[in-house]
């Protein structure tokens, strides 16, 4: 196997484990509904952040909203990893093609990537920690959770894209 090969298959191997972190934690969101809808619930409605806080007028307390929030996120999730995975197959499937055909079949999971850090650093770590200050709760903070997941995506993200040699035998 040549360095080349195997620097294709760890690529491979990353965009597949995050193709499986994120179908599994949508079907976990789906199938224990009540758990991690409570989260999203007690973020929005900010009913554990500091007492007296000045930024209160941007709760949403209406359930249909909280509802309509978390299948967006469960929807999110889902197809980021399903994203991965086609891009996972694609590349697969270009493994031992030229450098540009390997580059092209990076698209899925670059789109896969790149929704998942749209997800867990823009939804959770921008919109979640910052808009509605997440972070002064101590029981419903997710940040540090959102802050691996997309250091995470984000390095595999960078992995992905930096070239591979010409070398293939």
């Amino acid at each position: 196997m040549t360095l080349t090969i195997a620097v294709r298959l760890s690529k491979i191997i990353l965009v597949t484990i995050v193709a499986a972190f994120a179908i599994i934690v949508s079907f976990n969101n789906i199938v224990d509904y009540g758990s991690n809808f409570s989260f999203v619930q007690h973020v929005l409605s900010m009913d554990t952040t500091f007492e007296g806080n000045a930024l209160m007028g941007r709760a949403i307390e209406s359930s249909a909203l909280h509802h309509l929030a978390y299948w967006i996120i469960i929807a999110m999730e889902a197809i980021t990893g399903l994203l991965c995975a086609w891009g996972a197959f694609n590349l697969i499937a270009a493994l031992r093609e030229s450098n540009s055909m390997f580059t092209k079949a990076k698209t899925a999971a670059t789109l896969g990537l790149t929704l998942g850090l749209l997800l867990w650093f823009g939804g959770f770590m921008v919109v979640g920690a910052e808009w509605f200050v997440m972070w002064q709760s101590d029981i419903w903070n997710g940040q540090q959770p959102a802050f691996r997941f997309a250091t995470l995506l984000l390095l595999t993200l960078i992995y992905l894209h930096l070239p591979e040699s010409e070398e293939l035998m």
